[in-house]
């Protein structure tokens, strides 16, 4: 019997380079990658409203951020000592409502004009159990603790996660034709849900997101799942809660994300990056000694050199 070892990644026909500009939507999983990037030095905003788990929440702020719909008063509520908005995670909350309307104002029209510029958008789907309000019949991004008594949990159809994908493709498209996006499921299990369900939730987000892909040229995919399934399917590869990816797994799945979405043009660069912030964070035994003197001067013309490649970036 043979055994599958390697999952084979298509090159992204719109590879990722210094120049691009990155916006990263959805679960943990963004967050993850995230933060590569930015340890690289890539532009890039990642969840600028907190982690959004479902598609219909993403649909509904890209929505709101392209048709430049304010939110007001009427969008919040106060609930433990806090105002919270169910579109938004709870680290947006505030206790005053003013500050926060304004703050929240603030962020969405910086994500309208990420948006406009963004070259490639990176949604990551966590999954198709959602949250209905009951009150207002709207699902909800996150039930801030409220009570489940409000709400009524249902899974997602395959065909309202198709409709939810193709609207957000088109909304961002009307603003900006030329931006790629890249569409991954997290490889997060939601075992809270039960294994079952979890499996469920997963499967239709998966065979959704394929019969999406099969209209949509300009679009493509990140196989993060299937790579935590199939190749790392062992629990080392788990963080302490057994459900999250650990940084060995985070750090392999980046070097498949780097061999098939960023061009190669970039890995002299990214190396570069790599040593000078490793350089940064070692600690002399004799910081005023000639010789690490020697070396900062020679680390300070190798920053200066790096940034008259990138730009203004700063470690």
């Amino acid at each position: 019997m043979q055994l599958i070892t390697s999952l084979n990644i298509a090159a992204s026909k719109n590879p990722i380079n210094y120049q691009s500009n990155l916006v990263l939507l959805g679960s943990c999983f963004a967050q993850n990658i995230g933060e590569k990037f930015d340890y690289y030095q890539f532009q890039n905003s990642v969840n600028p409203f907190g982690i959004i788990f479902n598609p219909v929440s993403m649909q509904r702020l890209i929505e709101r951020a392209v048709a430049g719909q304010k939110y007001t008063a009427q969008d919040l509520f106060f609930h433990n000592e806090r105002w919270q908005c169910f579109e938004l995670h709870s680290e947006l909350s505030q206790s005053n409502a003013e500050q926060m309307l304004e703050q929240i104002n603030l962020v969405l029209e910086q994500f309208r004009q990420d948006l406009q510029k963004a070259t490639h958008l990176v949604i990551t789907l966590g999954t198709a159990w959602v949250y209905r309000h009951q009150k207002s019949q709207q699902i909800v991004a996150n039930c801030h603790k409220v009570s489940q008594a409000e709400f009524e949990k249902e899974l997602l159809s395959t065909d309202q996660i198709h409709q939810s994908l193709k609207q957000i493709t088109a909304q961002v498209r009307s603003q900006n034709p030329r931006v790629h996006f890249i569409f991954t499921v997290s490889p997060v299990r939601h075992l809270k849900d039960g294994f079952v369900e979890n499996q469920r939730s997963k499967a239709h987000l998966i065979a959704a997101l394929h019969e999406y892909l099969q209209s949509d040229d300009a679009s493509s995919y990140f196989p993060a799942y299937e790579i935590m399934m199939d190749e790392l399917r062992d629990y080392r590869f788990y963080a302490d809660d057994l459900l999250h990816p650990n940084a060995l797994a985070i750090e392999y799945i980046w070097q498949k994300w780097t061999s098939s979405h960023i061009n190669p043009s970039c890995y002299p660069l990214m190396e570069e990056v790599a040593y000078i912030r490793k350089a940064l964070a070692h600690r002399p035994f004799q910081p005023a000694s000639e010789s690490h003197q020697r070396f900062l001067n020679q680390l300070q013309t190798r920053i200066e050199k790096l940034q008259n490649q990138l730009g203004p970036i700063s470690f």
